[in-house]
């Protein structure tokens, strides 16, 4: 490393962290006012009076922070090292009360990561006798986990713009309209009303006021929490499934999109490379699984039902099933783990590599086939959509897939050395980084605490898109030179 290098690389401030994570724990302390609320209605009190303790905890540190500077500038890399924080303490928070509905600590952990990293992946035997209050709560962190606590911090408290703008660049923002701040209360109204739509819809089809709203809180935010063990087979009519899919399909698209269709700019929202290409993939998946199903003995009808739910369940990374993924043959479910690896767009709810990357390592692709044939002194400008790309999207773009290989590569051989069979090993850590929760049946009660932890880790460093955690860890990001406040 240059001594020039050096100079000009400066080391997070851990005042500026502590203002940031104090208001967002104030943010987290009201989203958690919510589960509190619901078990004094279902009248589960010892939860109740956990979730009233974290939020004491969350004001009385938001209280401590409060005086601590403001930054005239937030660092990437201190804007990078409060989301990862944010995605890291809250799960450690909730597992709190998740505890008091009977589960030990180490499945508390592992519902409350997978549940704010809207994965959907469980450890746990059953819920269907657990409190109401434990289930609204997965699904409530789901969805205000898929939209970002930092967004919401942002679209609610943050009036300094330039450290809001960082915030937001970090979570997913792609392109952010006049400020950050303003962008995030325009995907909040979005997320709002795709919400309020989803829970509608499905209580006029027949679900219960309760089952609504947990499967629309976990649907729109790709998060795939059911109330019931058998997912979406445990609801009581094949078209709700299919809602609640659809549901999750609108939710892995870019919600900008949604803001320029409220603002009048249906064709340009329309004609979106991202979305066109995320309706083709889903209706790709949906038929090669149904082909594959009515291969191996299944009847066309139900074929093509429960082909449709898997491959958009799969593509949108929603997780949700319609049957037990491990009866399913190995084409459907390698199938399935290249669906979950791609996922949705980007600024979008959904997990994956996102569809945008895949775009760009396609037109590069294209670009060096293209160079073959021409003179060696021929300049090409890489555009996609008719926009120039610049080499450090390119680079950011490759970088982050290669990323998300390496990551399901090592965590993948982590299961072979326990044992594992190769092919539902690779679908189970896709679905962990990729956080869709689809799982073969290796995520149960039994699994072993390493692999636990794997999980863990892939979870959030999916949620996080590797790098925000790999700052989080680099020793340069806490020790060396800091600017001044």
């Amino acid at each position: 490393m240059t001594e020039g290098t050096l100079t000009l690389r400066y080391a997070v401030r851990p005042a500026i962290i502590g203002k940031y994570l104090g208001q967002l724990g104030f943010v987290l302390a009201l989203l958690t006012a919510v589960p509190l609320l619901t078990a004094l209605i279902f009248a589960d009190y010892a939860i109740a009076l956990r979730y009233a303790a974290v939020i004491a905890l969350l004001l009385f540190l938001a209280w401590l922070t409060r005086r601590l500077p403001t930054p005239g500038q937030l660092q990437q890399n201190e804007a990078m090292v409060i989301v990862a924080m944010a995605f890291i303490l809250s799960p450690l928070l909730m597992s709190f009360p998740m505890m008091a509905s009977g589960l030990s600590w180490h499945d508390a952990i592992f519902e409350a990561i997978s549940a704010v990293t809207t994965t959907g992946l469980s450890t746990l035997a059953s819920v269907e006798e657990l409190p109401r209050t434990f289930l609204f709560a997965r699904a409530w962190m789901q969805w205000y986990g898929g939209l970002g606590i930092v967004v919401l911090s942002i679209a609610l408290l943050m009036g300094h713009h330039i450290a809001s703008r960082r915030l937001a660049e970090t979570t997913a923002a792609e392109e952010l309209a006049t400020t950050a701040r303003t962008y995030a209360r325009r995907v909040l109204g979005v997320y709002l009303l795709l919400t309020l739509a989803a829970i509608l819809a499905l209580y006029l089809l027949g679900l219960t006021p309760f089952e609504a709203i947990t499967h629309a809180l976990a649907a729109v935010s790709t998060g795939g929490f059911s109330t019931h063990d058998a997912s979406l087979g445990g609801l009581p009519h094949g078209s709700q499934a299919v809602v609640v899919v659809v549901i999750g399909l609108f939710g892995a698209i870019p919600l900008h999109l949604y803001h320029r269709l409220r603002m009048g700019q249906a064709m340009a929202s329309l004609l979106d490379m991202e979305l066109r290409l995320l309706l083709v993939t889903s209706v790709l998946a949906a038929g090669v699984l149904t082909l594959l199903l009515q291969h191996h003995g299944m009847g066309w009808a139900e074929a093509l039902f429960h082909g449709t739910i898997q491959g958009i369940s799969a593509q949108s990374t929603s997780g949700f099933s319609s049957l037990p993924i491990r009866s399913l043959d190995d084409g459907s479910k390698l199938a399935m783990i290249i669906a979950m690896f791609i996922g949705g767009g980007v600024g979008s709810t959904a997990g994956g590599i996102k569809l945008l990357r895949l775009m760009i390592l396609l037109r590069l692709l294209q670009l060096m086939l293209q160079r073959i044939a021409m003179p060696s002194h021929a300049v090409i400008q890489p555009k996609l959509a008719q926009r120039p790309l610049e080499e450090g999207d390119i680079q950011w773009a490759l970088l982050l897939i290669l990323l998300f290989v390496t990551v399901n590569i090592l965590s993948w051989f982590a299961f072979i050395i326990h044992g594992y069979a190769p092919l539902d090993a690779l679908f189970e850590v896709v679905s962990a980084t990729g956080t869709v929760g689809l799982s073969t049946g290796i995520t149960a009660p039994g699994l072993e605490p390493v692999l636990r932890l794997v999980l863990c880790a892939d979870m959030l460093l999916g949620r996080l898109e590797i790098v925000a955690l790999l700052v989080l860890l680099y020793p340069y990001t806490w020790f060396g030179k800091r600017t001044e406040s």
